[in-house]
């Protein structure tokens, strides 16, 4: 990866696979209409029904064979997001997320998003190619912490609580080995105060093991409202396009992650739109993206 450049990590491999589809060509073959200063670093996801899933509950039923292919004729490197935090030794042997990583370990460069040291100590014997991610569901808002994961061997990237964004005092102490390893959540738009998102991914990741249980009740400001582009823009820890460009680029930081697998895809358009594309240009990518033939779309 070159210096200076930042590295997006985006949302949707299996759930926006349709939208990457028309996005990719599109961003290789009209490099013009996007930020010199920027590419993709990867796509991340996960299909409906694995129960190593974390996050967010996974969806999209896109052949796996297909997805990578597509990622492998971009050179992206494709994320499985394996992050549930409450995986049992019984849990190890599912077939269906097995044999996603055996897939992905096939070609190399692929990499999963984990939480939990039971299932990283596992993947790591059984599927060598693959590299790890230390996921943001871990709530890493101590620095000390942080920093403590960042120097473990086992995770190229890190991704730090989104309330870390912010702490630049601690962040200029890092050295530059550990700037490359971290992987800052820029857009996200849960209340910066919120002292239950421990609890709230581990909600999910009980739905994702098919236990019967409630959904998390939010009962932070504005909880109710749903994810709002423009809401994450007033959020004290977003990470925005000149926040990049001028602070963290200079500062030695590489790596972006864009959150929004259980959105739509005409947000997640926005997104790519906003991170990556020149003002001038958005139009044209708009009116390519919604003009292709492919149906259903958004």
């Amino acid at each position: 990866m070159q210096n200076g450049m930042a590295y997006y990590h985006l949302p949707g491999l299996f759930e926006f696979y349709e939208l990457y589809r028309v996005f990719l060509p599109l961003f290789r073959e009209h490099r013009e209409y996007f930020y010199s200063w920027c590419d993709i670093g990867s796509i991340y996801g996960a299909p409906a029904d694995c129960i190593w899933g974390g996050g967010r509950v996974g969806f999209g039923d896109n052949n796996p064979r297909e997805v990578l292919a597509l990622m492998q004729e971009y050179g992206i490197s494709a994320r499985l997001t394996f992050s549930n935090s409450l995986l049992r030794e019984e849990h190890l042997s599912d077939k269906t997320c097995n044999r996603l990583c055996a897939l992905f370990n096939e070609t190399g460069g692929n990499g999963v998003i984990v939480h939990s040291d039971l299932l990283l100590e596992y993947l790591k014997k059984n599927y060598p190619n693959l590299y790890f991610v230390s996921s943001t569901t871990k709530v890493l808002t101590d620095f000390r912490q942080f920093l403590g994961e960042v120097n473990r061997e086992d995770f190229c990237y890190v991704v730090p609580d989104f309330r870390l964004n912010k702490a630049f005092d601690k962040l200029d102490t890092m050295t530059n080995a550990q700037k490359g390893k971290t992987e800052f959540l820029c857009n996200e738009c849960c209340w910066f105060g919120c002292t239950d998102r421990r609890e709230c991914y581990e909600n999910v990741s009980r739905k994702n093991l098919g236990e019967n249980c409630e959904d998390h009740h939010c009962v932070a400001p504005g909880g109710n409202e749903g994810y709002q582009f423009s809401k994450a823009m007033t959020n004290p820890g977003f990470v925005g396009v000149e926040d990049i460009r001028n602070r963290y680029l200079p500062m030695g930081f590489s790596n972006f992650k864009i959150e929004g697998r259980g959105l739509g895809s005409a947000l997640v358009l926005e997104f790519l739109l906003y991170y990556m594309t020149k003002p001038e240009y958005q139009i044209h990518v708009r009116e390519a993206i919604y003009l292709d033939s492919m149906p259903d779309l958004f």
